[in-house]
This record gives structure tokens, sequence and C-alpha cells, in this order.
């Protein structure tokens, strides 16, 4: 169980005992990285899921798993239904309606009452992301490195970047002022049988459409399975503090775009083509140092999780079943 004592950073080297007998706020539940979170601590936990439930499907799954589903609004600081008094709570919301004063007052503002209706919780975790870091070519982001608009590239996320980085500085300051133990985990590429970048990719080989890739190749990233992330949450919950701690998620393998779709190629037989250019994402690759001294090691290999994305997603696809046990990591 997560410490009656609210935890420092002292709980250094493990992933963390685990997340049993709580009640476990989770926001931004029916995303793709938070829904098989909620679900897998559904089983041990009392988990309430908040968010806007547009997606009814969505919320029948999280129902049906044991999840308590409550609507809630960012935007308008909306959060009275989630429990004031839960032991722990998961953002991962954001909002991406491209409009400023929608997404600051979601993502930014939206962020500092959830922390302050929380603030008498054992452990806050706020997910940020790795698009804080300023594009710097084939740079190794470590946590203190520059910060910048890395999506001013993509106009259909202009507001994505600046978003993560205004709330990271709000979650820092609401754990000051609430002195409420708080870790920011920036992920990197999160994916699974739910979706992700790599399963996007495969849409589009299967649409036979080229795949943007910075002409600065390779494109780096560390993608992180979705067993993975919830594995490390209890890790990342023994590690918050006030001051907030803040560290580098992402998978122990740094994977190229052009390496990953290669071997969703190998797997499907599909074809994987690029179209380089300068109006894309560059390589956010990233130093896990403080990760593994604090959470620990992921353990989902980066071919293994894309064999069992492809499995999910597109089995008619899957030409090369068990080809993982074989590959050379």
């Amino acid at each position: 169980m997560v410490a009656d004592t609210k935890p420092g950073p002292g709980a250094a080297g493990g992933v963390g005992p685990a997340i049993e007998g709580r009640t476990v706020v989770v926001v931004g539940v029916t995303g793709q990285v938070a829904e098989p979170v909620a679900m897998a601590l559904a089983g041990a936990n009392e988990v309430v899921g908040g968010a806007r439930f547009r997606d009814a499907a969505a919320r029948e799954r999280l129902e049906a798993a044991g999840v308590r589903c409550v609507p809630i609004d960012l935007a308008t600081g909306d959060v009275a239904g989630l429990p004031a008094d839960a032991d722990v709570v998961l953002n991962f919301a954001v909002v991406k309606s491209n409009k400023w004063t929608t997404d600051l007052d979601a993502n930014v503002g939206g962020l500092a009452d959830l922390m302050e209706h929380h603030r008498r919780a054992v452990a806050f975790l706020h997910c940020s992301s790795t698009a804080v870091y300023k594009p710097m070519g084939h740079h190794v982001f470590a946590e203190d490195d520059q910060l910048g608009d890395s999506h001013a590239v993509w106009p259909f996320l202009r507001t994505y970047s600046i978003s993560k980085i205004a709330a990271e500085a709000t979650a820092r300051w609401a754990a000051r002022r609430f002195d409420l133990p708080t870790t920011i985990a920036r992920l990197s590429v999160p994916y699974g049988d739910g979706g992700g970048w790599p399963a996007i990719h495969l849409e589009m080989m299967l649409n036979g459409s080229p795949i943007p890739v910075h002409a600065d190749a390779p494109s780096v990233y560390h993608p992180i399975h979705e067993d993975d992330i919830a594995a490390m949450l209890p890790g990342l919950l023994a590690v918050a503090g006030v001051p907030a701690v803040t560290v580098n998620w992402g998978g122990d393998d740094a994977v190229s775009i052009e390496e990953w779709c290669g071997y969703l190629a190998e797997l499907t037989g599909l074809e994987a083509t690029f179209a380089p250019t300068e109006d894309t994402l560059d390589s956010v690759q990233i130093d896990l140092t403080r990760m593994h001294e604090l959470v620990g090691h992921t353990r989902v290999p980066w071919r293994e999780g894309l064999e069992r994305m492809v499995a999910a997603r597109h089995p008619e696809l899957l030409r090369v079943a068990g080809a993982v046990a074989n590959a050379d990591d």
C-alpha cells in the first residue's frame, strides 16, 4: 500500500509498494493512457474516473471494469464531484481544442483547481510530456534542460507544448501552496493495445500513406508500453515530494520512428515509406538516469510491445507471430 504518511524523495531505487485498498482518482480517464491505468487499479482499489465522458462507449468499458465515473470540466474548474478525501490522484487529462483560452484554462487553471480540491491527498501525479523540451536536434534531454515550444510545426497542436510547460509551473506552485507531495512525470511516447503513435503509423502503412519524419534523421524517442506505465505508478507516487519531483518517463530503449516502422513492416509485410520534412517534430531522446534511480527500469521490450500491439489491433496483419522471441535487443 501507499504509505499513510506523505512520501518524499527518499524512496529511490525501486518500483514502490503496490497501490491497494485506496481511493484513487484518475483524471482524463477516457484517454489512451489513463483508461488502462484505471482498469488495472480498479481490482484492488476504489477508482474514481474524472472526464467529460463524451465517449459513451469508453464510459461503459470503465464502469464494467469497476471504475466509478464522475463528469468534470477542468475548463470551468468543476471538479466538485470527485472525492476530496482521495488518497492518490493521477492527472492524465489534456485538452487539445487548439484554442488558447480554452486549453490554458483547462490544462493550467483546471490543474490548480484539481490540486486544491485534493490538497489532502497522500500523493499527486501530474503526467506531463517530453514535449516541454526546446527542439535541439539530437540532444539527449535531462530534466533541467531548456524548455520551449516544440509543437509550433504542428498547427493542429499549437497549444500543446506551451500548455504542458505552464501546467508544470502550476503543479510546482500548488505542491508548495497546499503541501501536496507531487511528481511531475514527463512522458515520452506511450503505446499499447489502446493505440499510440506507433499505432497511428501502422494505420498509415495500411493506407499506403508516407510517414513524416524529421529531415535531421533519425527521429528518436523512448516508446513506453502501457503495461510499464501502470507498473511504474507506485514508484512515481512513492517519490512524490514538496517541492515537486520532476522525472523523465519513457521506455529504456531509445528507438526511432524509422526503426519502429521498419519492425512493423517486418511483422506485417506492409511497406513503410517516409517523408522527410522540417515541418514535423524533432527527436526527443531523454536521459533516464533519474527515472532509473528513483523508480527503476521498464520491462516490456519495444519489439515485444509492438508485436502485442499489432496482435491486439490488427491480428490479420501479423505474419511473424513470435518473431520477437528471436529478436536481438
